[in-house]
């Protein structure tokens, strides 16, 4: 085989492996975006000109330019393969569950009483989807359905993915992914999917297959309506890197003084 094949894949690990450990802190990839540069420690801060260097190095990638496979970021971050779905026994029982699951789940929340129709914000309702989806996966006979574990053991709501689902019969692991999408938008390029690298709460732990639900809703806002789904395989996604320096309000206004106006002093 040509190593020349490999060369794609081999870079980018090496520019993710250069980031990760260097940043210490805040990396997002996204469906379509991302962000980095976490905040440092002040007793492990390294000099002002290793700074400088680390930010010329990563803005002469180009980063906002390129795209990466989901697959290999995902590897170089947690040292777990991103696998494709296939038609293998284990891959068509766990479809068929998720499929299950999902129809039921939106049969409940479609429903007069639901606790969704009195959301404020639609994205709000991810969590219901999250709940029942697990719920009914979990109660399946040969399924086991669960709040993915980190890297340290806990089991943690926030950060990619949100469900771990696991064929009992072949052992074959499956991270899910429940995302909501109005109706009429799956061809937008707004920015939907993120991938956070942590350290302790990474919750990819596993070889497994990575799969997105993309829920559609009509948008009717208070009185929403879920009118179907797309399961997609992300071992094929590309994703895109966006570098931004950031500060939280701690930080920008910890020095400062407020000033008024002299109507009310």
């Amino acid at each position: 085989m040509n190593p020349k094949n490999h060369e794609p894949a081999e870079k980018t690990r090496r520019i993710v492996w250069k980031m990760v450990p260097a940043l210490l802190g805040v990396f997002v990839l996204g469906g379509m975006t991302g962000r980095f540069f976490g905040k440092v420690s002040d007793g492990h801060r390294p000099p002002l000109q290793d700074d400088a260097a680390l930010v010329k190095s990563l803005l002469g990638e180009n980063l906002s330019e390129r795209t990466f496979d989901f697959a290999t970021v995902a590897e170089a971050c947690s040292g777990k393969r991103v696998l494709p779905l296939t038609d293998e026994a284990a891959h068509r029982r766990v479809t068929a569950a998720i499929g299950q699951a999902l129809a039921e789940t939106m049969r409940e929340l479609n429903a007069e009483d639901s606790p969704v129709r009195k959301l404020r914000r639609i994205n709000e309702a991810s969590r219901f989807f999250e709940d029942g989806i697990l719920a009914r996966i979990h109660a399946m006979p040969g399924m086991k359905c669960e709040v993915p574990p980190t890297r340290s053991g806990d089991h943690q709501r926030p950060g990619y993915p949100d469900l771990r689902i696991t064929d009992e019969a072949s052992g074959a692991v499956f991270y899910l992914d429940p995302k909501l999408v109005e109706q009429g938008s799956a061809a937008s390029t707004l920015r939907t999917f993120y991938f956070e690298p942590k350290n302790e709460t990474l919750k990819i732990t596993d070889d497994a297959v990575h799969l997105l639900a993309g829920i559609e809703h009509d948008g009717r806002e208070g009185q929403w309506t879920f009118t179907g789904w797309r399961l997609v395989d992300l071992s094929t996604l590309k994703v895109r890197l966006k570098a931004e320096f950031q500060a939280s309000n701690a930080e920008l206004y910890r020095k400062s003084a407020l000033s008024l106006p002299p109507s009310t002093r």
